[in-house]
């Protein structure tokens, strides 16, 4: 089965200091997964090809580079090395790679320079985590972190971890692992989908979304469990008093204008079809082709399922989708993303 090409908005990369950080920090069982994956740069190009990508974004995954609560030297540490390993991979490949930055949260005034030096090398964007040990995108913290997005008109890349919370009470570095089946299930399985609601809900009530009109947001998965909750969240603000009033045609402004959604995973159920979980997002809330791009999620998922899930893709998007609007979700809509992102500069 010939596959589409096109640009893969969702993938990572694991460089070697950075494994090693991992598991010298209590990340060897990485999200309750069974081991950390292994990654190359030929691996990935190997991926490349059996799925025919043309290009890829990479990123850090889950937790990201701020990975034991209250070490903000390591965290600086390693986002700088991460960033600086992509940079160069971007700089020697410049037609096949791009990347989203990491940042040091949340440690802010670290975070604040290490912008400026991504940008400086290339950045195309910026990857964050749905949370910080506990801090929440959206929280008051963070604010200062997106007035200066906002400002240089970034794309953020979001990407879910495991749901955390701060230890009330306890010092500022205390956390509790949101977790309530533990390691019976690996976080990903679906923990990952209700982080990811839980961190675009509270952008969008914070006034986050409405102070920062300039910034472009990729939430992966189609939405995680977030979709269900737009409707819900914007009418109980009305009902409830005391928090921020949610407007429907405000947010799903919002929603058309400065929000594209990944396909990253499982969207489709079954083995042939359009129906499951991308057919509910598309039809159900009216997110149109021009808002949706292609993930891998590459090596969390290996390249045997990257090319099987890219065939299921394949029949499932010919279901929903003319071919024209195919082409949009597969490579235009991430060229005209990239191509309008002024924090870098990228060869398309």
């Amino acid at each position: 089965m010939a596959l589409p090409s096109r640009i893969d908005v969702h993938s990572h990369f694991l460089p070697p200091d950075y494994r090693d950080a991992l598991a010298n920090n209590g990340h060897e069982k990485l999200d309750g997964m069974p081991a950390i994956p292994q990654w190359s740069l030929e691996t990935h190009l190997d991926m490349m090809s059996s799925a025919n990508v043309s290009k890829s974004i990479i990123s850090i995954s889950s937790p990201g580079t701020h990975i034991v609560p209250g070490k903000d030297e390591l965290g600086r540490n390693l986002t700088r090395h991460c960033n600086s390993y992509a940079a160069s991979l971007k700089s020697k490949y410049p037609h096949k790679f791009g990347f989203w930055a990491s940042l040091p949260l949340p440690d802010v005034d670290a975070t604040l320079k290490e912008i400026d030096v991504a940008i400086s090398e290339g950045a195309d964007g910026f990857g964050l985590m749905t949370n910080y040990h506990g801090n929440y995108l959206g929280t008051p913290i963070f604010d200062p972190i997106f007035e200066k997005l906002n400002g240089i008109r970034a794309t953020v890349f979001i990407h879910p971890t495991k749901p955390c919370i701060k230890c009330p009470g306890a010092s500022s570095t205390a956390t509790m692992d949101a977790t309530p089946f533990g390691d019976q299930y690996p976080i990903p399985m679906f923990e990952f989908f209700f982080d990811t609601a839980r961190a675009v809900v509270n952008l969008f009530l914070s006034g986050t979304v409405a102070r920062c009109p300039n910034i472009t947001f990729i939430i992966p998965h189609s939405g995680g469990c977030m979709p269900p909750l737009i409707s819900r969240f914007i009418e109980f603000s009305h009902i409830v008093p005391g928090g921020r009033l949610m407007d429907d045609a405000e947010v799903r402004g919002q929603l058309g204008k400065q929000f594209y959604f990944d396909l990253a995973g499982l969207v489709f159920a079954g083995k042939e079809g359009g129906l499951g979980q991308l057919k509910a997002f598309v039809e159900g809330y009216q997110i149109g082709h021009d808002r949706l791009l292609y993930g891998s999620d590459f090596p969390f998922t290996p390249t045997k399922f990257v090319k099987q899930f890219a065939e299921r893709m394949k029949d499932g998007l010919e279901s929903l989708f003319e071919e024209g609007e195919r082409e949009m979700v597969y490579e235009k809509n991430a060229q005209r993303l990239i191509k309008s992102n002024n924090t870098g500069k990228v060869n398309l």
